[in-house]
């Protein structure tokens, strides 16, 4: 299983951080509809070099059903392809029909088909940065209201996860073109040590059953422990079904295994109770309470023993042979540059944006959460080993703090921007989970997790999030109006 620094999600066209992947928002992409059209638009290189000429094309797709005179929703891609699923199904497709929109995706560059480079060698990857992103949309959306003829039209930008950070960006920084934004499970805190992710982890596990997150950090505690000896190497290759003889020649080995294996806990707690399955997303069966049954159940043996459980449980539902826990391997498909690889699938790209501007380094820093052995010094390692020695702490530190003096971090200066976030989802720590002013209002749903109300409706959704989706909407109709 790739590392969550190459593995963040997938809500609308991104597939963070696992996604946020080390960051927990990358995921490998669930399979594209390819039933909706595909389309592609001259794009800028360069759009802060005048001298730069180059274009690319980049994919968009667009959805007309409903459209009659009403606003252009244009949703933001993210960190990974941009599912086609979302053009056909999603609440901001309800909040369409309702308002008559015209509903367009755009794919954020370096990911899926959009190739604005002939590889993604490091010194080609100096054009992928969010700045970019938001100019990408900038023209993107410029070019597309005289084509259209739109020019009497309010834009309004819906993005989950990374995208709901540039939906937040573009409306700051681009005011004249966004009227309006939804940014859902937003991190626009850019952070290096993540610290409270896991933190969230641990209360979230902890809401469901108190004994759980002890359960799992005495499992994760004995592990380490294992770990330190090589008699138990072959007893751990067999419980957690490792794709090859385990092997410790370094604390990044060690630090890669146990990460690994935590991800099982990380990813079900983000996206617990997502409606996904109409993405392609496999094992969204699996919850908080799936997991902690197990975790908690001594007739399955010592905590140990179940958290073995817990990932042959992983390795089944995801329909994977085994478990892939080879640092030196990880690196090598990371380095790969071709488009081909499987690291292009999001996992290069991502990662080098957490090296590069946000951080979002999830480690085991913090005593409030019940992991052990990758430290923010096991992250920081993955930048230099994959992208050169430049990449170290200090340059990163400098990258994340630099990201919040363009953006403003949590202190928002805006207006006409949603941020729904879910309480059990450990993104929301980096997103505003209060309003700011009388037009900068947070949706904080009891009990949701990642991207929860993005996603299609269905019966058995709880009140609270019922909720808010009508109030979303009550609130993108009021200030169209």
């Amino acid at each position: 299983m790739a590392s969550t620094l190459a593995a963040f999600l997938l809500c609308a066209g991104l597939y963070l951080s696992s996604a946020f992947l080390s960051p927990r928002l990358h995921r490998k992409p669930a399979p594209l509809l390819p039933s909706v059209e595909q389309h592609w638009f001259d794009q800028k290189l360069d759009h802060f070099n005048g001298a730069e000429s180059r274009v690319w094309k980049q994919r968009f797709f667009i959805n007309d059903t409903f459209y009659d005179g009403g606003p252009v929703f244009l949703m933001i891609g993210g960190e990974g392809p941009a599912n086609p699923a979302w053009m056909v199904s999603g609440t901001w497709l309800t909040y369409a029909e309702k308002l008559k929109a015209l509903c367009l995706m755009l794919e954020h560059r370096f990911y899926g088909k959009s190739h604005p480079t002939n590889d993604m060698q490091t010194v080609n990857l100096r054009y992928l940065s969010s700045k970019q992103a938001l100019a990408d949309l900038a023209h993107f959306q410029t070019v597309m209201t005289q084509k259209l003829e739109l020019s009497n039209s309010k834009w309004v930008v819906f993005g989950g996860s990374y995208p709901g950070s540039l939906a937040t960006w573009y409306r700051l920084k681009y005011p004249h073109l966004a009227h309006a934004a939804v940014a859902t499970s937003a991190p626009v805190n850019a952070l290096i040590n993540f610290t409270e992710y896991l933190e969230v982890v641990q209360t979230s596990l902890a809401d469901y059953n108190p004994e759980c997150p002890k359960a799992v950090k005495t499992a994760s505690d004995t592990l380490v422990k294992m770990l330190k000896n090589k008699e138990n190497y072959a007893e751990i290759t067999k419980d957690f079904k490792l794709c090859e003889m385990l092997q410790i020649n370094s604390e990044m080995d060690s630090a890669y295994i146990l990460e690994t294996l935590a991800g099982n806990f990380m990813d079900v707690v983000q996206y617990n109770n997502d409606n996904r399955a109409f993405e392609g997303v496999k094992a969204t069966n699996i919850t908080i309470q799936v997991l902690c049954d197990i975790m908690t159940d001594s007739s399955l043996g010592t905590p140990y023993d179940r958290y073995a459980a817990v990932v042959q449980l992983m390795v089944k539902a995801l329909e994977m042979k085994c478990m892939d826990t080879s640092y030196k391997k990880y690196v090598q498909e990371m380095a790969n540059t071709t488009w081909e690889s499987t690291a292009a699938d999001g996992g290069r790209q991502w990662v080098y944006q957490t090296c590069t501007e946000f951080g979002f380094f999830q480690s085991t820093d913090s005593p409030n959460q019940p992991f052990s052995g990758f430290p923010l010094s096991y992250f920081v390692q993955q930048c230099s080993d994959i992208y050169g020695s430049e990449f170290n702490f200090t340059n990163i530190n400098s990258a994340v703090q630099q990201t919040n003096e363009i953006y403003g971090g949590f202190n928002i200066q805006s207006s006409r921007i949603i941020f729904p976030n879910g309480c059990v989802d450990p993104w929301h720590a980096l997103g505003i989970i209060e309003d700011l002013s009388e037009e900068l209002i947070s949706v904080y749903i009891k009990g949701a997790a990642h991207c929860a109300n993005m996603y299609p409706e269905r019966a058995e959704d709880p009140p609270q999030l019922v909720t808010a989706r009508r109030y979303i909407f009550a609130l993108l109709e009021k200030w169209l109006n």
